[in-house]
Order: C-alpha cells, then sequence, then structure tokens
C-alpha cells in the first residue's frame, strides 16, 4: 500500500449554509490523501496502477468549483466518492476542506472538515 498527498489546492467555491455564501463565494484549500490497495505502483512504475496528481486534481477542482454544498462535510464526501469510483486501486480517500471565512463571531484562522472514503 501506498499513500499519496496533495496539499492546499486552492480553489473559488460557493459553498455555504447561507445564500449570500452560495452567491458571492470565497477560496477554498483542499487537501487529499489517497491509499491504494497494494505496492504494484512501486513494482510496475505504470501511472495506471498509481496516483496522478494532476487528475486528482481536476476531479477535486471540477468538484469545488461547479457544485454547490451547503456542508463542507458533504463537499468533502463527494471528493472521496468520485475518486474512489473513478481508480478502483484506491483503497481510501481522506479530504480535508479549509474554509477561512465563516460566518462566526468570533476571531479563528478557518473551519476544517476531514472526511474519509473507502472502497467497499
Amino acid at each position: 500500500m501506498a499513500k499519496i498527498r496533495i496539499h492546499n489546492m486552492m480553489f473559488y467555491g460557493f459553498h455555504g449554509v447561507y445564500e449570500y455564501e452560495r452567491e458571492q463565494g470565497q477560496k477554498f484549500y483542499v487537501d487529499i490523501e489517497v491509499e491504494t490497495k497494494d505496492d504494484r505502483m512501486a513494482d510496475t512504475d505504470e501511472l495506471k496502477d498509481g496516483v496522478d496528481p494532476a487528475a486528482v486534481y481536476d476531479i477535486v477542482k471540477d468538484i469545488t468549483e461547479n457544485k454547490r454544498y451547503q456542508m463542507l462535510g458533504a463537499l468533502a464526501a463527494h471528493m472521496g466518492d468520485r475518486l474512489l469510483a473513478k481508480y478502483p486501486h484506491f483503497k481510501s480517500v481522506t479530504a480535508k476542506v479549509r474554509k477561512p471565512s465563516v460566518p462566526i463571531s468570533g476571531p479563528i484562522d478557518y473551519v476544517e472538515v476531514e472526511v474519509v472514503r473507502t472502497q467497499q
């Protein structure tokens, strides 16, 4: 098994509980961790047996920029589900989504949600 991580991808999306959040949008930061089912990528050195970071980025970008969610957990879960559906050799996907501008009446850096999805 291998783990591959892509950290701090930045996208502009329209997610949030409040209507103004889904209309105005903001930046979202995403980390993805993929765990493969085996070590085949190390043995074959073939991209089809490993993880193509550019392809993962494109999928996460599409979900973040072209769909709208109220809850960050739903956004993160959809990322994991879509990656697992596309790549059967992935064992699990962990998606972390950070939202720096949230309607909380106090100083914070960001809110982060982490969702782990596993292959059935």
